[in-house]
């Protein structure tokens, strides 16, 4: 992908980014570990972003 991006793009990548880390450790605590695993969570090299 080039370094000079458009602004629409690079503000999708970013938020898919943001996206992609997993539940913090608290969140699990609350939820009693009803809430273990992101499910949106993406390998860059197995899943392809529709950006």
């Amino acid at each position: 992908m080039s370094k000079n991006k458009p602004l629409g793009r690079k503000l999708r990548l970013a938020r898919a980014l943001k996206s992609n880390s997993p539940v913090p450790a608290w969140v699990i605590i609350k939820t009693n570990g009803k809430f273990r695993y992101n499910f949106h969570r993406r390998d860059w090299r197995r899943n392809d972003l529709k950006v």
